[in-house]
């Protein structure tokens, strides 16, 4: 039996992450399942498991990693880094055709580079197999509160990151209070939308139908959940369909409006695809009965969705304020009748270890046994988005945007 040898990354992006695609006790798991492989771990300053902890495990800590087969990271790996003619799993952020990491990607080509994204390990009907959106809606939420607590003075609670575990952060709880009439609304219903719930539902804040949301008024705050059809309608007025709004987007409108005059608080959790409309306009946030003060944006689409998010927020400095008659960005909690907003986009980063145990659970679930095991190979050919110097079949579309020339 061939050995294959596994490295660990470390993380040499700017911001520092302190993830790690597996923990040691994870390793041991995965070593009696798959004797063939061999674990060796990238020396890192950053990360939240310390060196020490993998070498009393018994893996090796190395500074480089260029003897090994397949390499692991969480984040893009900087250009200077990349070790040509590996095979590579990480966030890559160019499905999009994000401008930032063209260069990437074509290094990857130039480099001979297998590179297989985390975010495009789905299964057989498209749904995502690894993913952190957990713990992105779970701190976003978290976050969203600590923002209400500041900006009406009303309770302090510590950072997320100043927690460094969940635990931890949970005991935090136990300090909010919202007033009665409080509204909070969480849009979408996949695992980013039920991180966020988490946090809700610690604090026992009653969850109610959109309907009840709309319809009521109550002594005890709320909250609920919107999915696609609670805020979009078809333009031409057909019967909603979700795989058809998945696929044309753009036919579709805003049907957002009617709750904007009950909201206190938008976690903004759901998916957004550029063709698709906008919650709100920045003139609709400039009337009276807009009554959202805080909207924790976990998606964080710049200019996207919500016209506030002007930019990314930082972990250090997670808040500030947007002013819907200028448009413009203002200091956190200087303006009462500002608009609050919490767009951290590495919001998983806050608790590294407790997320990089539930996604070390998920690749060794899904993943590894397709890797390592006898399972079908289908779901890493679906994320392959290079190999051999040329994009996976699943990539084409990127041929223009990585500079590669199709044949006629």
């Amino acid at each position: 039996m061939q050995t294959v040898k596994v490295g660990l990354i470390r993380e040499d992006k700017i911001p520092v992450d302190r993830r790690v695609a597996f923990l040691p006790e994870q390793l041991n798991i995965l070593l009696a399942d798959y004797p063939q492989v061999e674990f060796f771990v990238q020396s890192s300053q950053v990360r939240s498991v310390p060196d020490h902890v993998f070498e009393d495990q018994g893996f090796p800590v190395v500074e480089s990693v260029e003897h090994c087969d397949i390499l692991f990271g969480i984040k893009e790996v900087p250009i200077d880094k990349l070790i040509p003619n590996k095979t590579y799993f990480f966030f890559s952020h160019t499905i999009k055709q994000q401008p930032y990491n063209k260069n990437l990607l074509k290094a990857v080509l130039n480099k001979n580079i297998k590179l297989i994204d985390y975010e495009c390990l789905v299964d057989d009907n498209g749904q995502r197999l690894v993913a952190f959106g957990q713990f992105a809606g779970l701190v976003g939420a978290y976050n969203g509160i600590r923002a209400w607590g500041i900006k009406n003075d009303s309770f302090i609670i510590k950072p997320a990151f100043s927690c460094a575990h969940l635990a931890k952060l949970k005991k935090e709880l136990p300090k909010v209070s919202f007033p009665a009439h409080t509204k909070i609304l969480i849009t979408g219903t996949g695992r980013v939308a039920n991180g966020a719930k988490e946090v809700l539902d610690w604090l026992e804040i009653a969850q109610v139908t959109p309907e009840e949301y709309l319809q009521n008024t109550y002594n005890y705050p709320v909250y609920t959940m919107l999915r696609s059809a609670d805020y979009h309608t078809h333009g031409s007025g057909k019967t909603w369909d979700s795989s058809h709004w998945h696929q044309h987007p753009e036919e579709y409108v805003s049907t957002f409006e009617r709750f904007i005059p009950k909201t206190d608080m938008l976690i903004a959790c759901a998916y957004w695809n550029p063709k698709a409309p906008l919650l709100f306009t920045r003139e609709r946030m400039t009337q009276p009965d807009f009554r959202i003060s805080v909207i924790a944006d976990v998606t964080c689409d710049i200019e996207g969705s919500i016209p506030s998010t002007l930019r990314a927020s930082t972990i250090d400095s997670p808040f500030y304020d947007y002013n819907p008659h200028t448009g413009l960005e203002e200091p956190a909690f200087t303006d009462p009748n500002g608009i609050t907003v919490m767009a951290v986009d590495n919001l998983p980063c806050e608790l590294p270890a407790d997320a990089s145990i539930d996604f070390g659970d998920q690749l060794m679930h899904s993943i590894l046994p397709s890797l390592f095991g006898n399972a079908s190979k289908a779901v890493l050919e679906r994320a392959t988005i290079a190999e051999n110097g040329q994009l996976g079949p699943h990539f084409i579309y990127l041929s223009e945007y990585a500079g590669v020339n199709l044949p006629a």
